[in-house]
């Protein structure tokens, strides 16, 4: 959460099928303990996601990824566990909301699912949305991100960018003052 931006994000493929539900990535049961919860995050559809997600990891999924509840958590979990980016088709219109408000990438590819196994090597840019499977050389290129949503993910995510704004706010009216 507190990372410094970088447009290039090379990691491990995860990859998951459609309709990944925000209560398969963050358990209804294990809410009241993060900590607790971490050990069971996408465990029902990859056990081994929990144990072996490693920091700049990317998940590569099918449609409709983060669908279901309002769980603000989702994200938050994803990229505090090291999560680098998510891509997929199309996301949960909550949880894409909730993971650019904290900052944490999205990037919309129809044909990413096709060109990724679990445990490729991928990298994504950012600015101009090409995904490059480095394991077996194909690449495609995502929807390109929104310029409100990229200033959110240089930011930091929206609490952040505002906190920014207001420094920088109070810093021009104490100028004015000043003169």
């Amino acid at each position: 959460m507190g990372k410094e931006f970088n447009s290039i994000l090379k990691g491990k493929v995860w990859t998951f099928g459609e309709n990944v539900d925000t209560d398969v990535i963050t358990p209804g049961k294990y809410l009241d303990d993060l900590g607790e919860c971490k050990k069971h995050v996408l465990e029902t559809l990859d056990p081994d996601f929990p144990k072996d997600v490693e920091e700049g990891d990317i998940i590569v999924a099918d449609k409709n990824f983060g669908c279901g509840s309002s769980r603000e958590t989702a994200p938050e979990i994803l990229q505090d566990m090291g999560v680098a980016a998510v891509v997929a088709p199309s996301f949960g219109r909550i949880f894409y909301r909730n993971s650019f408000g904290i900052g944490f990438p999205l990037i919309e590819s129809d044909e990413a699912i096709q060109i990724f196994e679990k445990n490729d090597e991928a990298e994504v840019n950012l600015e101009t949305s090409e995904i490059k499977n480095l394991s077996n050389n194909k690449k495609t290129t995502g929807k390109e991100i929104p310029d409100i949503l990229m200033d959110l993910l240089k930011s930091g995510g929206i609490l952040k960018q505002l906190k920014n704004e207001l420094k920088a706010r109070y810093k021009a009216e104490k100028r004015k003052k000043k003169n």
